[in-house]
């Protein structure tokens, strides 16, 4: 069906795109994304791989009376930077899949 010629082309081509794959998860696993609270009350940090590398909390937002409001700005900021990296990992991968199969 397939001549040996196609067949050899089609392995290159497909050992070719993986590489271009294991390329791009390993940029984006040492990419770092920033999330951030309004005004930059809470701002945390992620590696693509998902992992938390940094915190900065705002000093004035440490109120012993409101523990919710703290625990709420980080959830904003984790919940942003997760959302960067989603948004990223989509527009770098996206590529290598057919369309309507997202990462």
């Amino acid at each position: 069906m397939f001549g040996g010629q196609n067949m050899q082309q089609m392995m290159k081509q497909m050992k070719k795109m993986q590489a271009q794959v294991q390329s791009e998860q390993a940029d984006i696993a040492n990419t770092e994304y920033e999330g951030k609270a309004p005004d930059d009350m809470v701002v945390v940090k992620f590696n693509g791989d998902r992992k938390m590398l940094d915190m900065q909390i705002k000093p004035e937002l440490i109120d012993p009376e409101d523990p919710d409001g703290l625990a709420d700005m980080i959830l904003v900021a984790t919940n942003d930077a997760l959302k960067k990296i989603d948004a990223d990992t989509e527009k770098r991968m996206g590529q290598f899949a057919p369309k309507g199969m997202g990462f």
